[in-house]
């Protein structure tokens, strides 16, 4: 009887966990779906299309070659416009980490008004649209815009903002320095606030608090934070296009001229093919070293 009893047991044990199981994955199942169907599926037919051949009145020909590639492999001009568009992604990271962190940190730090207040002046310009921040950012750094009449007026101006690459970097950095807020306030609230007063009651200044304890306990934000704004920066369109007209061009942009004017499906298809492999390539290097950055410190 004891034996029957322990099968049933087990075979009840057996039947949650598979029950428990297969409760799981119909969950995320339709995540799955949505991600295949949206993000995997145009990858492998961007993919399959860059090994295509170019023809006229079809966007390509099905006629296997490896020919896109090694084009755009082997223009020089393709490789300064990877380094350019990896280059604005790193800069914007590093200004919106500057910039981000105090405003982070104080929110992380305020009170429940006080934070509900911040967060609704960080979240109100991601219900306009990028393209008309970036109109107001026109009109903003437009040669007879707003600022340069207030830089003529105190003797200093005008400047040159727009279509350059500080018009643009202005306007990458506004736009998505919210993304970076947020990824770091999530990580800077989970500091106990009781290890910096630990560290200041045995004698260490506020600079030495810092990035002896609250810099690196917030490097998993830090890390998600730039990641994000590097991802959203080297794939941005409508900034650079619209601050940068034609003097600034990135990866992007490029992809869409090469599709839109030289009506090439394929080159563009295996351009947009080698960038994301490049992008992937650097994501994780850095992910690898702040890992173990963070492994280090722990």
């Amino acid at each position: 009887m004891a034996t029957i009893a322990q099968k049933l047991r087990w075979r009840e044990g057996e039947r949650r966990r598979f029950t428990a199981q297969y409760s799981r994955l119909l969950l995320i199942l339709p995540a799955i779906l949505l991600l295949g169907v949206f993000f995997i599926g145009p990858y492998l037919y961007l993919l399959y299309m860059s090994f295509m051949t170019q023809t006229f009145g079809a966007p390509y020909l099905r006629d296997f070659t490896l020919d896109n590639y090694l084009q755009t492999i082997r223009d020089p001009f393709n490789w300064r416009i990877i380094a350019r568009t990896l280059r604005y992604g790193v800069v914007t990271s590093l200004v919106t980490l500057v910039l981000s962190y105090p405003l982070a940190y104080h929110m992380a730090r305020a009170s429940s008004r006080a934070k509900g207040l911040l967060m609704t002046m960080l979240l109100a310009p991601l219900l306009v649209g990028i393209v008309i921040r970036s109109y107001g950012w026109m009109i903003l750094l437009a040669d007879t815009g707003l600022i340069n009449q207030a830089l003529t007026a105190i003797g200093i101006g005008p400047f040159q903002l727009m279509y350059n690459e500080t018009g643009v970097m202005i306007g990458l950095v506004h736009i998505y320095m919210p993304f970076m807020v947020l990824s770091l306030a999530g990580s800077l609230q989970g500091i106990n606030p009781d290890v910096e007063r630990a560290a200041r009651s045995l004698g260490a200044s506020p600079w030495r608090t810092f990035w002896r304890v609250t810099w690196p306990l917030s490097l998993p934000g830090v890390t998600s934070g730039t990641v994000l704004v590097f991802v959203l920066t080297v794939s941005a369109y409508i900034i650079p296009s619209l601050l940068g007209g034609y003097n600034v061009i990135t990866v992007p942009l490029l992809v869409v001229q090469t599709v839109s004017e030289l009506f090439n499906w394929p080159l563009g298809s295996a351009f947009a093919i080698l960038f994301f492999v490049i992008t992937v390539a650097v994501l994780a290097i850095y992910i690898k070293l702040m890992g173990r950055a963070m492994k280090g410190l722990s």
